[in-house]
């Protein structure tokens, strides 16, 4: 056996570098002894200490290693007796003599149980194993002593079950395990790692990261291995890609990296978990392409249908998939349907006239090439027959069109647009290379929002088609051109709502009456559509209906209150009065309401009589003065029934202005009835004007393009009968009076030029005077009007009203009427406060209408 000197000074500790100093300055076969052995010694994981024994068995040196086990310092240690310092009293004496026998010249080897001293404190020392290897020595005067290596048994014992557990867990583990050194190589693979990549777990010692992944994702691990390395900063799912042996399938991982080191704390490598997260990632893809498609479809919900003009739905739907789930999309929609067809030409094949109404792209400001010349936006064009996109029309299925070589799209999809069992469209989504190709899931998801929008876009359709048909069915029923009335100067607007709001039953009318006088009339059906437009047109017939009976404008409302009443119910004026005194829950008729202001101006006396329910007020421009509102009682509206309306009359001066209206002009949700009537008011500044310029200065002061109601405005300029256009005579009830009544008029028409009327008004006026004499009562007044036409009244106290009848060949009599006529343009009679007045109206000579002959209208009675 070796003998190692007893005075040996050199530190026993690694960390002081000794070692790695004697093995730079090493040299020879041996050298290897005296090199680090990485990745780490024994000696920094065990508990090691050496200490020597002089001849009297005493401690005479004290390593570093046994301070730090026993926790005694080497001035205290040396000179001590170790066994009464360390060993319990009842195992001292067995001690000693295995003490006498080593310092006899005997090795030793064996397991003592020791206790460390007490402390100064009196604290009982601790307790421990340790394994003894006792090596006899001599001193340099050659005396006997002896060096003693100790092991702490317990720290073995703990080393050992670690590493049990530790090549357990590494071996077992389900994970992919590996050990990289600071070279970055493979130090130690596990068996789930060698079952993936292939080979043992031997095989792969050695091996680093550029032999399992593609270049540029070794790299990037690479790089985050040596930060570990060097940081020591533990990586925790991280996502590494590549391919395994034998498979092109890419494959996923996710990698936790922490940095490992020796028992000293000195980095010695750094340990990789791996799990394969392939089918994870995939679901999770799954997973996360439904919720991006739950949530298109939810967007596709609430930004799709807002609005009912097709343009503007299907930018909507373009707006929702661009780019969320294309790069480039496309609406074309059939020509036929959008200028109104049911049933467009060719929607068998294919390839009937299309119109591009959107576009929109994330990548470029170019069309959707791949189907010949690029389409603009609103061009109308076709598909070719054996095109994928006429086929997609065609059968109403979606297709896939095959990318052409050289064009940055790489999978497009044309999706038909049906709705309600009819194709109104095609929608065309894109997706450019770099994006993923589309699949089974997006082309379920690309039917499903074409038919979305394909909803959307028909009832926009039918509600074009709708507000069209209401629309015209509307401005039908308005008067025609610019009316004419006798004294009145007439000007009038109607504007409808816009696109997005119906068609409402707002209405106006100029109705010329005998004598020179005209009706003026504005209404607002309540409701909108084509219920309110067909309500106004029933109304408006009736009311000139009514007009033409020459009723007081109280009466006219009041018979129109009672056809109002009868129009939602299918028995009419009848079955609704009895409806009305039923319960209110047995009623199920429709219910008709509306505003309505008619006004009867008589041009001869330059008076207004004005009746109104529950319309807005008339407004009255006087010259030099500011706009008033008339003050007329406003009455129930049509359609409620049981209150009478009231009369207002109003004489108007030369060159006033009127001007009737419906609330679309002055009432808006931004401006309240209130402010629009004051500025209506203050528009009307300036009644000298041409009432054209009038008209448009109003729409253009006021908020008139809401288009939230229709609006209506009739304006209306007094321009009274001259006092020379008026001949106006009373005669006694006496049979001299028809001689005198002729003679007044052939004088009067002298007067005004009208010789070619003279032997016909002469003809016709004794007619209406001796029926006067013999059917009426009181005094008879006679009046020539000259305006547009000649017009001739005979005014009586007689109630009964003429009755015209056709005379029998042998009849002497009863052809008086039949004469009137035929030789007038127009005749009639009304009722009037103090009797009837009977009446005819004949043409100016040099008009359209040419003078019947008197002559042949006599022989055309016989």
């Amino acid at each position: 056996m070796s003998e190692i000197p007893a005075k040996a000074t050199e530190s026993e500790d690694p960390s002081d570098g000794a070692s790695d100093q004697a093995a730079r300055h090493a040299g020879g076969p041996g050298d290897a002894m005296w090199q680090s052995s990485p990745p780490g010694s024994i000696y920094d994981y065990i508990r090691v200490a050496s200490f020597s024994i002089g001849p009297g068995g005493l401690v005479d040196q004290w390593s570093l290693r046994a301070e730090q086990l026993f926790g005694i310092p080497a001035e205290r240690a040396v000179g001590i007796d170790p066994i009464e310092a360390f060993v319990d009293s009842d195992l001292r004496e067995r001690s000693q003599r295995k003490m006498a026998e080593i310092l006899d010249g005997r090795e030793w080897t064996g397991v003592v149980p020791f206790r460390m001293p007490d402390g100064p404190d009196g604290a009982r020392g601790e307790e421990g194993i340790a394994e003894v290897y006792v090596m006899p020595t001599r001193t340099a005067e050659g005396e006997r002593a002896a060096v003693c290596i100790v092991v702490d048994v317990r720290t073995l014992r703990s080393i050992e079950t670690d590493l049990a557990a530790s090549q357990a867990i590494f071996g077992q583990s389900p994970f992919g395990f590996l050990l990289i050194d600071t070279d970055l190589r493979v130090r130690r693979a596990n068996m789930r790692f060698a079952s993936i990549f292939g080979g043992t777990p031997d095989d792969h010692r050695g091996k680093g990261v550029h032999d399992y992944l593609p270049r540029a994702e070794a790299d990037r691990v690479s790089a985050t291995l040596r930060r570990v390395l060097e940081t020591g900063d533990s990586i925790t799912d991280m996502h590494v890609t590549g391919f395994v042996p034998g498979s092109e399938e890419r494959r996923h991982w996710s990698v936790n990296l922490y940095r490992v080191h020796s028992g000293s704390g000195r980095p010695i490598g750094i340990a990789w978990l791996g799990t394969d997260i392939t089918a994870r990632r995939a679901a999770a893809r799954e997973a996360a392409a439904a919720r991006r498609n739950l949530a298109l479809l939810n967007e596709a919900g609430a930004r799709i249908g807002n609005s009912l003009d097709l343009e503007t739905t299907a930018r909507e739907l373009l707006d929702v998939v661009v780019p969320g789930f294309c790069d480039l999309a496309t609406v074309d929609l059939y020509q036929g349907l959008l200028i109104g067809d049911e049933t467009p030409p060719g929607l068998t094949d294919g390839s009937a006239e299309l119109r591009r109404v959107a576009f929109a792209s994330a990548v470029s400001d170019a069309p959707l090439s791949g189907s010949g010349d690029a389409v603009e936006v609103g061009a109308v064009h076709h598909f070719p027959f054996n095109s994928p996109y006429a086929d997609a029309l065609r059968t109403a299925r979606p297709q896939h069109v095959p990318p052409e070589d050289g064009e940055l799209v790489q999978s497009t999809l044309a999706v038909p647009m049906v709705a309600h069992d009819t194709v109104v469209g095609l929608a065309r989504f894109a997706r450019t290379k770099g994006s993923e190709p589309f699949g089974d899931r997006d082309r379920e998801l690309a039917v499903e929002l074409a038919a979305r929008a394909a909803v959307c876009i028909d009832n926009a359709r039918l509600y074009r088609r709708e507000h069209e048909r209401a629309l015209i069915l509307q401005r039908s029923l308005l008067p025609p051109g610019d009316p004419e009335a006798s004294g009145l100067d007439i000007a009038c607007r109607y504007l409808p709502g816009n696109a997005a709001t119906e068609v409402g039953g707002d209405w106006f009318d100029v109705i010329e009456l005998p004598g020179h006088r005209t009706a003026l009339v504005v209404g607002d059906v309540m409701g909108r559509g084509l219920r309110a437009a067909v309500a106004m047109g029933e109304l408006r017939t009736a009311v000139r209906t009514l007009a033409l009976l020459d009723l007081e404008p109280a009466e006219v409302l009041s018979a129109l209150d009672e056809i109002a009443r009868g129009l939602g119910t299918p028995g009419g004026v009848q079955q609704a009065t009895r409806a009305a005194r039923q319960p209110r829950d047995a009623d199920l008729s429709e219910v008709y309401l509306a505003t309505c202001v008619y006004a009867v101006y008589d041009s001869v006396t330059r008076r207004c009589t004005f009746a109104n329910a529950g319309h807005l007020p008339p407004v009255l421009v006087e010259p030099g003065e500011a706009a008033l509102m008339l003050d007329v009682p406003p009455g129930m509206p049509l359609g409620v029934g049981g209150e009478p309306f009231e009369e207002v009359e109003v004489e108007l001066p030369e060159g006033a202005l009127l001007a009737l209206y419906t609330d679309g002009l002055v009432e808006s949700r931004d401006h309240p009835l209130d402010e629009g009537l004051q500025a209506f008011v203050g528009a009307l500044t300036d009644p000298t004007r041409p009432l054209e310029d009038v008209c448009d200065h109003v729409l253009n002061t006021l908020d008139t393009h809401h288009g939230e109601d229709d609006i209506a405005l009739l304006m209306a300029r007094v321009q009274g009968l001259p006092a020379e256009s008026v001949g106006d005579w009373t005669l006694p009830r006496e049979p001299r009076s028809v001689g005198r009544a002729r003679e007044y008029a052939r004088t009067q028409l002298v007067g005004w030029g009208l010789e070619p009327l003279v032997d016909t008004t002469e003809l016709l006026v004794s007619e209406l005077v001796t029926n006067a004499l013999r059917y009426g009562e009181g005094e008879i007044r006679l009046r020539l009007l000259l305006d547009r036409t000649l017009v001739c009244e005979v005014w009586d106290s007689g109630l009964v009203q003429p009755r015209r009848r056709r005379a029998r060949d042998t009849d002497e009599g009863g052809r008086g009427l039949q004469l009137v006529g035929l030789l007038s343009a127009a005749w009639g009679s009304r009722r009037t406060p103090r009797g009837k007045t009977v009446w005819f109206e004949l043409p100016l000579p040099g008009g359209e209408t040419s003078l019947t002959d008197p002559a042949e209208a006599l022989l055309s009675l016989f």
